[in-house]
């Protein structure tokens, strides 16, 4: 795939993931919104549909995840690095959303940064900010070990 075609995948995925994040409150039910906005300094949490919270932060997660993944497929055009990184939100999610829960429900004033923390890494796409320079970097450097080993091969 040629560079430029590429470019503008990646330019579209991640103007998907801006619309994502445009449209949250019309698209997701999260009463902590409008909460971290001002209210948890007032230590008073909302009231809110567990259920319907937590289903809206999965969806939310694994929209953003879709897109980072074709973003990262699109980069690098690698079905390997593809396979690691589902591996890799997979993982996070699971840490993630367990965490999460475990605030959720044991929810108290001294929690609620790490509430908010934490359901900020579920329902942004940070871990393709930090996949993308690492698997550059990765290819990278196994680019400049095979270019070494051809030159010391030849002598």
């Amino acid at each position: 795939m040629k560079a430029i075609y590429r470019i503008i995948g990646i330019g579209i995925l991640v103007a998907l993931l801006a619309l994502i994040r445009f449209y949250e409150k019309s698209l997701f039910y999260d009463p902590l919104i409008d909460f971290y906005r001002a209210e948890y300094l007032h230590g008073v949490i909302p009231q809110f549909e567990t259920g319907k919270f937590f289903l809206h932060v999965f969806f939310r997660f694994w929209m953003n995840s879709v897109l980072s993944l074709a973003i990262l497929y699109v980069g690098f055009l690698d079905k390997n690095i593809l396979k690691f990184s589902f591996f890799l939100y997979v993982i996070l999610f699971i840490a993630g959303f367990s965490i999460f829960a475990f605030l959720i429900f044991n929810i108290e004033e001294q929690h609620f940064m790490a509430l908010f923390y934490v359901r900020r890494f579920l329902i942004h796409p940070l871990f393709v900010i930090i996949l993308l320079p690492a698997f550059y970097y990765y290819r990278l450097k196994i680019r400049n070990n095979n270019k070494f080993e051809s030159l010391s091969t030849k002598t």
